[in-house]
């Protein structure tokens, strides 16, 4: 049985999600050249980029995910078909 209850959007979610990804594109940009000599060290330091690059990725995904899903677009879902 499908209840008609529509779902509540989640824009506390979306706007935390963008100041967080907001203040972390600031601190990137505002801090170039002390990541850069920390990156330029090597050794344990050369992890640094895929370890921002996935923080950046989680928190610019959940932003760009709890937009859309307040504009109300949603991924078309598959169709089951019934076998006989």
């Amino acid at each position: 049985m499908a209840s008609n209850i529509p779902k509540k959007k989640p824009v506390n979610k979306m706007v935390f999600m963008g100041l967080v990804s907001l203040a972390l594109y600031g601190a990137l940009l505002l801090n170039q050249d002390i990541i850069n000599n920390y990156i330029g060290k090597g050794g344990f330091n050369a992890f640094l980029p895929i370890v921002t690059a996935f923080i950046f990725s989680f928190v610019h995904g959940s932003f760009t995910g709890n937009f859309w899903t307040v504009l109300g677009v949603e991924a078309a879902k598959k169709k089951k078909k019934e076998v006989k």
